[in-house]
């Protein structure tokens, strides 16, 4: 009877402690306090190394082509996410330049821009319908500036995908913080 009780109390004490260390949803948290930014992403992802490109990448490791990344640009020190321009011409001019760039064979349709507000922060909120040679993908970011830094955060998976991970990518998309 004894080992039984402690069999069950190892037990919630252990399901306790993992929901601790899970977050919302299923998802973790990534803390990167030397660059100044922090969001959620889906447990079980994984980092990927990657040289002269994102701070930093995560994929799925069942759907691979699944990925979330930061991508941070030097602007100028006085410059506001304001002065960059609308939500919509941030979205436009992220679209040309890095999204679907001259000759890269893709073609990219913004679908949604709009600005949120957190703290004293403003992000933009950004949706993108992406053609590739092989495939169709689906794309949301959120854009903020803080210190002198662009901070991009972007969460792309295939259009065949995208309903089932949608609702993830929100949360994921909504919890990026720059500070």
């Amino acid at each position: 009877m004894l080992k039984k009780i402690a069999a069950l109390l190892v037990l919630v004490l252990s399901l306790g402690l993992y929901s601790c260390t899970v977050g919302v949803s299923g998802l973790q948290s990534y803390v990167d306090s030397v660059d100044g930014y922090e969001f959620l992403y889906p447990s079980g992802w994984l980092p990927v190394q990657v040289n002269d490109g994102p701070d930093v990448v995560f994929h799925d490791l069942i759907e691979r082509t699944e990925n979330i990344s930061v991508v941070i640009s030097p602007v100028p020190e006085d410059q506001t996410l304001a002065d960059l321009g609308t939500p919509g011409e941030v979205g436009y001019q992220l679209q040309k330049n890095a999204i679907a760039p001259p000759d890269s064979g893709r073609q990219a349709e913004l679908v949604n821009a709009e600005a949120r507000e957190s703290g004293d922060n403003i992000y933009y909120l950004l949706e993108y319908s992406v053609k590739l040679p092989e495939q169709k993908r689906h794309n949301i970011a959120s854009v903020a500036l803080k210190h002198g830094k662009l901070y991009t955060l972007n969460a792309s998976s295939t259009e065949r995908r995208w309903k089932k991970a949608h609702n993830l990518f929100e949360q994921v998309v909504q919890s990026f913080t720059v500070y």
